[in-house]
């Protein structure tokens, strides 16, 4: 049985995606506040048609940002695929959703490789969050959890912790 709330949230987070991808379609690179902008334009489109309220709207874009940085500097500091970054079969996932955000997070590379040069902190992943797929390994005992698909992050099934951060499958 399924939480229809909840799924309401994951399905916006696919629009939300959908909608910075038409948008960044055909821009030129340099997108640090482009990104930005693009996606404070899916939260309001959001809000507008009425999927969400403007509380959920911000969460969710938050989500989404965070998700589209993360990949990104996943590729700049490793030279991985994004592959290695979901370290999952493909086959489980919406290819549309994954083609969508590999195009965000390649634009994004120019900027965050310049950020890169600042200390960075890899983003901490929360339970209950919504999360894009992916391993995260949480922060207190190392356990990992498997995100096969665009979810909730849940609680670690080892230690109950709500903190965690992504990994690539080099590090496993």
């Amino acid at each position: 049985m399924t939480d229809a709330p909840a799924q309401r949230l994951v399905e916006a987070y696919h629009r939300m995606m959908e909608r910075v991808h038409a948008r960044l379609e055909g821009m030129e690179i340099g997108l640090g506040p482009q990104l930005s902008e693009t996606v404070e334009a899916a939260r309001e489109k959001a809000v507008e048609l009425g999927e969400l309220s403007r509380e959920e709207a911000e969460e969710i874009g938050g989500y989404l940002k965070r998700d589209i940085e993360d990949m990104a500097m996943f590729m700049i500091e490793s030279g991985e695929a994004l592959r290695d970054w979901m370290d999952t079969d493909l086959a489980v996932f919406e290819r549309e959703l994954l083609e969508r955000m590999l195009g965000v997070a390649d634009r994004t590379t120019l900027e965050l490789q310049q950020l890169r040069l600042q200390a960075r902190e890899a983003p901490f992943y929360h339970a209950h969050e919504i999360a894009g797929p992916g391993t995260l390994q949480c922060d207190a005992c190392g356990q990992t959890v498997h995100m096969k698909a665009t979810g909730h992050v849940p609680p670690c099934p080892r230690c109950g912790n709500n903190r965690f951060r992504r990994i690539p499958s080099a590090q496993m």
